[in-house]
């Protein structure tokens, strides 16, 4: 799975697998359990960012992360520095 945002739609992700195709959830904790197949998408708006970067919004597929909440909250630490 590849993890993509979007310049016009920053309060959303966009994923990517072969086996699913498109979908699309909100940037926020547990985003993904409100997920839906994306239609349309302008892909010159797209722009991949590191799965890691989902940590806290339930994509599956996160190799190598591990995913618990001191873990998150260290990683939040990183990202907002």
């Amino acid at each position: 799975m590849k993890l993509y945002r979007s310049t016009s739609h920053m309060t959303r992700w966009f994923a990517f697998s072969p086996a699913t195709g498109w979908f699309t959830f909100p940037a926020q904790i547990d985003g993904w359990k409100q997920r839906q197949p994306a239609y349309g998408i302008n892909q010159f708006e797209l722009h991949e960012v590191p799965l890691r970067m989902g940590f806290n919004t339930g994509i599956p597929s996160i190799p190598g992360v591990e995913m618990s909440a001191g873990s998150a909250a260290r990683l939040r630490l990183r990202v907002a520095a």
